[in-house]
């Protein structure tokens, strides 16, 4: 079953959803970006090939000012 989000037609990657879900800083931070921002995180997850790069990116997200994507 896919995930969506907002209001844009793309598809939240599976792995990012869950790696999200379990940083509540980052689903906050993620929450706020514009679609562009978001976009571009949705996309940076697409090419990440491991639960521990996932997780570096999720949390890096978590940490950082939103307009850094």
């Amino acid at each position: 079953m896919p995930l969506y989000y907002g209001n844009l037609e793309e598809e939240l990657p599976i792995g990012f959803g869950l790696s999200l879900a379990m940083n509540e800083q980052a689903m906050k931070r993620f929450s706020q970006m514009d679609e562009t921002e978001k976009s571009r995180v949705i996309e940076e997850s697409r090419h990440v090939n491991s639960k521990r790069e996932m997780e570096q990116l999720v949390n890096r997200i978590g940490e950082e000012n939103v307009s850094c994507f």
